[in-house]
């Protein structure tokens, strides 16, 4: 018999559809905030705006800075005619990329696709693990520019309404193009609100990881070990390493902007020389890090995190990080205090 925890029904809660966020707030800070004591599992209910008051100087705030690309494109198969959608996941080199096409079954390698009256067109050339196909591209110009022209947000399935402003799915602070789902945790923050925050004495630091698909995947397992995850490149430089070290050292919290925040930190911490000096190693590469109940954390103090879907990965890492329990009926209270829910929904501190 698999123990409670390690099965992934052990995850799962009931959330109306109702709650799910369709559209992101006017300003992004008035979303709610629960805040949860990962000691006790108590919970206080406030504004994202009201963030500062828990934090204090020498924190230190790692925001992930990738940026969302236009990464779905809908077009035609260029022999029948017939609609195609394809969904960019990851630039494998040049022109060639590793793509979701929807209806995929009929789309052998070969089949050669057009977006855009021609603007641009694209071929499949290979059906690699899960049924995604890689395809490569032709185009006049440049690639980033043709995408933005013909592209859509990437928003994700339970999102049924079309976003009016391509700028609310991206953070403030997304610089390094390569996502294809946002890091929903930090579409909270207001320019403002992260200048009130640094003048407080909390350092920020940034990292770089590029959400990829998975995100949204379901598991379809039973028992949450078998589950696997996709690997996402991340990026992490000398500097943010600097602060983060910094940080510890001088016992401040890290206070980690997201699950790809935390992914990112434990991955690279995970590469770390033991001792006294160095806590993070700058580096790149990608990781398949799986978070879940029974994880010693190594690098974050605190989380700040949206509301996410009952049986994911993500539930798994906050779980993980606060207790399966204690995050269990802080969302049945969430439910019952009409929070909303996932990508544009509110946020969660815990501490």
């Amino acid at each position: 018999m698999t123990q409670i925890g390690m099965r992934v029904e052990d995850y799962d809660y009931e959330l109306p559809e109702e709650l799910i966020a369709q559209d992101p707030l006017e300003k992004r800070d008035e979303s709610r905030l629960m805040v949860l004591n990962r000691e006790s599992g108590d919970v206080t209910h406030r504004h994202f705006y009201d963030v500062k008051e828990y934090l204090r100087a020498g924190d230190c705030l790692v925001l992930n800075n990738t940026k969302v690309i236009p990464a779905r494109l809908l077009g035609k198969k260029e022999d029948t005619n017939a609609a195609v959608e394809i969904l960019l996941l990851k630039r494998r080199e040049g022109d060639v990329w590793e793509t979701l096409v929807r209806p995929g079954k009929k789309c052998r390698i070969g089949a050669r696709f057009v977006f855009g009256d021609g603007l641009l067109r694209g071929e499949v050339i290979d059906i690699i693990e899960e049924g995604n196909r890689l395809v490569r591209f032709s185009y006049d110009g440049i690639f980033e520019e043709v995408l933005d022209r013909l592209g859509e947000m990437p928003l994700p399935p339970y999102i049924t309404h079309k976003l009016a402003d391509k700028n609310r799915y991206q953070t403030v602070y997304a610089k390094y193009e390569g996502s294809a789902a946002a890091p929903t945790a930090g579409l909270h923050f207001t320019k403002e609100l992260l200048k009130e925050v640094e003048a407080m004495g909390v350092r920020i630091a940034q990292v770089t990881l590029h959400v990829g698909l998975g995100t949204f995947r379901p598991v379809k397992v039973d028992n949450i070990l078998d589950h696997h995850m996709h690997s996402e490149f991340y990026e992490i430089n000398q500097e943010a390493c600097d602060i983060i070290n910094e940080t510890k050292k001088k016992g401040g919290r890290v206070i980690s902007v997201g699950t790809t925040s935390t992914r990112t930190l434990e991955a690279a911490a995970d590469k770390r020389i033991d001792g006294e000096k160095e806590i993070l190693l700058p580096g790149s590469g990608n990781t398949q890090i799986f978070i879940y109940p029974g994880y010693e954390f190594k690098v974050i103090d605190g989380l700040i995190t949206n509301f996410h879907l009952p049986e994911s990965t993500l539930i798994m890492l906050v779980s993980a990080f606060a207790g399966r329990e204690h995050v269990l009926s802080a969302y049945e209270k969430a439910v019952k205090e009409r929070y909303r829910f996932f990508s544009f929904g509110d946020a969660m501190l815990i501490l």
